[in-house]
């Protein structure tokens, strides 16, 4: 190829002086293009202590991949020279403007890949990129951790605390949320108190103070409990209506299994004989809202609500304790959602069903962190909503291989980190607006 192709792609790859391309090849059958780079310089700086005007030890052969050239895989190579310096005694590699040390790809190629990583499963932007998912987990793993390093979190001052399942069986990991900001500032393994206390150091680590941390938003975990006393003495708790609601849910379904197990008869009677389908129907409109009930579900809770089973006392236990939660967030009186969560202590302690008298027993004893939780009016439902996207990703994924890798991921689509590689695939200016720019 002539000199002016040599210089076109030149200017393309953002090369300057020393750097230039010497030499193109393209391959159409195997569909590739190379670069062969040349440095023309005779005399360097020292990449070791910056003295200037050292001569080259020798050259040695680097090759890197870069970001496709139309349909070809493009790759760069190069003789690198190495520098031997008169100053500190040291022989050091040059370090090229187009790659970081140590990488086998350019800079352009891992800023596209965690981009693609940012919204795919990592094994199917491995596809799409043409490498080795594995070497896209170390650049995630580099760039994750060098941005989380530049990482601020001195305005963190509400937080909300859960775990999530890394695989079957007893493997989790804790991950701390910043409920203003909605974003990921920390994860780590475990689900212990040992994982607040190092959320704290983390926090300190990255300009904050664990005294600024005002207000927990958590489930009635004792261990995130402990943890939060040991390590964020200022901070309230506040236990998520979210999941204090689930666990009335729960409170009722066990009412309902039971009795559906040990009274069959008495559920055919009440909805006028064994249709299991109305049954699922019953089974659903339990849990859904009134709103929401269809035909079918509608019909079976008329049948339910005029019957004398426990079933029935089980919903409207449930749904009155979601009533305390409404007027909760509608008055915001504090003495008002205290005598009307007392009021429904007293009905669940004395109902005889004895899921809902295990539940009063517990809400009685984190009574003002349940009661603060309603007060404020917050919930861990963003957590729960980002460790459900992380669920997704991870069975896309078919799995992520440790635990490094999960945190990593999450910290990648969920931190908000500002120090990340932009995506370089970015619009081209039109043409036109160009000359408009310059006309004004």
């Amino acid at each position: 190829m002539g000199i002016e192709i040599e210089s076109l792609f030149t200017s393309a790859l953002g090369l300057s002086a020393p750097w230039r391309v010497e030499k193109v090849n393209l391959d159409t059958a195997h569909r590739r293009i190379d670069f062969d780079l040349t440095c023309d310089a005779k005399r360097l700086t020292c990449p070791a202590c910056g003295l200037s005007d050292q001569g080259i030890h020798d050259r040695q052969t680097r090759d890197w991949r870069h970001l496709d050239f139309f349909q070809y895989e493009a790759w760069l190579h190069a003789q690198v020279p190495r520098i031997t310096c008169s100053g500190c005694g040291k022989t050091t590699q040059m370090q090229v403007p187009w790659a970081r040390a140590g990488s086998g790809f350019t800079a352009l190629f891992e800023a596209l890949a965690l981009s693609l990583c940012q919204e795919l499963p990592v094994r199917q932007a491995a596809a799409l990129l043409r490498c080795a998912d594995k070497q896209l987990w170390r650049r995630i793993e580099h760039y994750v951790g060098a941005a989380r390093k530049l990482d601020d979190m001195s305005e963190v001052k509400i937080v909300g605390i859960d775990e999530t399942s890394l695989r079957k069986g007893q493997n989790y990991i804790t991950v701390v949320h910043d409920l203003e900001k909605k974003r990921l500032p920390f994860a780590c393994e475990g689900r212990d108190h040992q994982t607040v206390v190092d959320f704290a150091a983390d926090l300190k680590a990255h300009g904050g103070e664990p005294e600024q941390i005002k207000h927990v938003c958590q489930d009635m975990s004792a261990a995130f409990a402990k943890g939060v006393g040991q390590a964020l003495p200022e901070a309230q708790i506040s236990y998520d209506r979210f999941h204090i609601v689930a666990m009335a849910n729960k409170a009722m379904d066990e009412v309902r299994q039971e009795e559906t197990r040990t009274q069959p008869k008495a559920f055919k009677q009440a909805l006028g004989g064994n249709d299991r389908k109305l049954l699922k129907s019953l089974s659903w409109g339990m849990r859904r809202n009134p709103d929401g009930w269809s035909q079918k579900q509608l019909y079976a809770m008329h049948w339910l609500q005029h019957s004398t089973l426990k079933s029935a006392r089980a919903w409207r236990l449930k749904m009155a304790l979601r009533t305390v939660y409404a007027n909760a967030a509608q008055h915001n009186n504090e003495a008002q959602v205290k005598a009307e969560l007392s009021s429904w202590l007293s009905w669940a302690t004395r109902c005889r069903l004895e899921p809902f008298k295990k539940l009063a027993k517990t809400l009685k004893a984190h009574l003002d962190g349940v009661v603060r939780g309603m007060l404020d009016n917050r919930s861990n439902a963003y957590v729960e909503a980002m460790n459900g996207l992380l669920q997704q990703a991870k069975r896309a994924a078919r799995g992520f291989k440790t635990a490094t890798n999960f945190i990593a991921i999450a910290y990648l689509r969920m931190s908000k980190l500002k120090h990340l590689p932009s995506n370089p695939m970015q619009p081209a200016t039109p043409k036109y607006n160009v000359l408009i720019h310059r006309c004004l």
